[in-house]
Parts: structure tokens; sequence; C-alpha cells
């Protein structure tokens, strides 16, 4: 396929998504200044969030949208992606740099943001072959990550610009329950059969029991597993943390625990042992990290608890069988790790 024909399919693509390549020009010119946009590529589409790279006056910007078929709070997560980034700017945290927003529904029938474009690999499906073969470099990507969100829990929030992003005060003490209600919300779906599993009532009662003295306040990106992260190429290094629709602000260390949660038996082989990744973490960070197994307990409830919704929607015919079995085991793998810290 050509040049132009790869352009055409680009636009074509971007009318479906509700993107008007003239009218998205026409703002970035009255945001930015002159210019032009050229070699359209679609990221992502359909139900994901809409990513379209472009070039623009030789350098290449991201658009970030909501998916096609608009969920309620869909421009709002944007507009609160869109401000995080925008916090982030010159702090230690890899992220992409934030360049404009657009609240205004009129213009394409969506909030969106525009983004520098980063240069990296995806952490988990996108490793070339040189960093597949190196599990030094694996090794040292690991603790880069962990580095990296310790960078993100060291910020202050209200000094960024984040008050009133989040409700910190209480947070940790609210999360069991929190997590418990949002199992129980799936049973408007009459066809789920429930969850079946020790955790769904250990799990919850272990962490009301074990819940830490400290009251940690800052930002937590809440899905910070390698999928979700840049990796640089030339050096074992982190270009960005990407996808921050579940940003908030609470107990920072949440993320150290999620990070724990999503590489467990699934990370890259070279990728460091639980006690390395804690201590890189914990030699950024300026929290205790004493109490790993209750942020690592916790992450793999919120996480699973979370997973679950989709076999429930599976169950009731408003998501694929296939996605819904598959999430489900992931559910109960998170609910089993959870098991084995507890004892």
């Amino acid at each position: 396929m050509s040049e132009v024909d790869d352009a055409a399919v680009a636009a074509e693509h971007a009318r479906q998504a509700g993107i008007e390549l003239d009218t998205l020009a026409a703002w970035l010119r009255e945001q930015i200044g002159p210019g032009e946009i050229t070699d359209p590529d679609f990221l992502t589409g359909g139900t994901q969030n809409v990513l379209l790279g472009f070039t623009w006056n030789d350098e290449r910007l991201i658009y970030r949208g909501p998916p096609v078929n608009k969920r309620k709070n869909s421009d709002q997560i944007m507009l609160r992606e869109a401000r995080v980034l925008a916090a982030l700017g010159g702090s230690k945290v890899p992220h992409p740099e934030f360049i404009a927003a657009c609240d205004d529904l009129e213009v394409l029938g969506n909030a969106f943001f525009i983004m520098r474009s980063v240069a990296g690999f995806n952490g988990v499906s996108g490793v070339p072959e040189h960093v597949a073969a190196d599990r030094d470099w694996q090794h040292a990507m690991g603790l880069a990550h962990a580095r990296a969100i310790a960078e993100l829990g060291n910020i202050d929030h209200v000094a960024a610009g984040l008050e009133g992003f989040g409700k910190p005060d209480g947070w940790l003490a609210r999360q069991p329950g929190r997590w418990v209600g949002q199992l129980e919300s799936y049973r408007e779906f009459e066809s789920w059969p429930g969850l079946d599993h020790p955790g769904v009532e250990a799990i919850p009662a272990w962490l009301t029991e074990r819940m830490p003295d400290a009251r940690n306040a800052g930002i937590i990106h809440g899905d910070c597993h390698p999928g979700n992260v840049l990796f640089t190429r030339e050096e074992p290094g982190v270009a960005a943390i990407v996808d921050w629709e579940l940003c908030t602000l609470g107990d920072p260390l949440l993320d150290l625990g999620h990070l724990l949660a999503s590489t467990h038996g699934l990370a890259l082989p070279g990728w460091p042992a639980k006690d390395e990744v804690v201590a890189a973490y914990g030699e950024t960070s300026r929290y205790d990290v004493s109490d790993v197994d209750f942020y690592h307990v916790l992450a793999c409830f919120r996480f699973g608890s979370i997973l679950e919704g989709s076999q429930a929607r599976a169950s009731a015919g408003l998501a694929p069988e296939s996605v819904g079995r598959r999430l489900h085991e992931r559910t109960v793998s998170l609910f089993d790790q959870a098991m084995e810290i507890i004892g």
C-alpha cells in the first residue's frame, strides 16, 4: 500500500472515529500556531481510546480521544488525563509531554488532548529481539520501572496543581470495602454466577486487619503494568509511563503493589525478583516500603475485582465470552496470588 493509500485509510478511520482532520488542524493552529497535519496514522481505535499519530511542522504529535462509542464519563476521563500530564511537566516522572487539550465538544464532538510522541517500545507486546534475548537488560528495565513509579509518588500533588483531583484523606481505609462493593455490583447481571473463591471474603478481612498506620497522600497512576510503559531502545530505561485514565490521588504505594501483582509469573525471564523491585522503589521513594505485602495484596484484590466485571458483562451478552473467560481466569490468578501472600 502506498503512502497516499495509507493516508486515505487513516483519514477514513478518523472520520469513523469522529475526527475531522481539517477541523483538528484548524483548532491546532489556534493553539500552537501555523502548520498542517500530515502522515496521519491510527495507533488504536474501536473500543479503545483513540490514538492518532500525525506530523505537525516536522514534529510527531499524538491525538488522544475517547472510544468511538463513548462511555458516560469518557470526556471527563480525557480531561483528567490531560490535567495530570500538564501537572507532570518538568518533573522527574517519564511521561508524554502535554501540548494542548480541548473541552469544547463542539469542535470534534468529544474532549481530547494532544501530546508529544514518545520513542520507545511497549514492555509487553512490543519487546524488540535484542531485549528479549538479554536478561541483564530485562533486569535493568524492571528496576528502572520501579524507580519511575517511585518518582511519581514523590510529587507533591498540591504544589503540582492537583488538589481536588481525588480524595486522599481516608483513601486507604476505604479500599477493602470499595472493592467488595465492586464485586457485589456485578449481581445486577442475574446471569453472572458470582466469584467462587475463598479470597472474596478472606482478602478484604486480612486487609482490614492489617491496615497500615501510615496515611500517605500522592498521585497514583492506577494501572502501571509494563504494558503501560514505553521503554527506551538504546539503554534499559523508561521513556514514558502512558495511559493515565485511572490516575487519582491516594496512597502511591498502591502502584508498587500493582507492579508486583501485574508481573508475578508473567514478567520477562530476566525481570528482577520482588525484593529487588521493592528495594529499587524504596531507594527512590519518600515512603516506607516495609508494609509492601499489604499493598501487593490490595493491588491483587482491586485489579481482580475490576477484571471480573468483564465476566459479569459477558454472562449477559454484553462482552465477548472469550474475553470474559480470559479475564475471569486472570481474576482467579490474582486472588490466588493474594492468598499465597496471606498464607
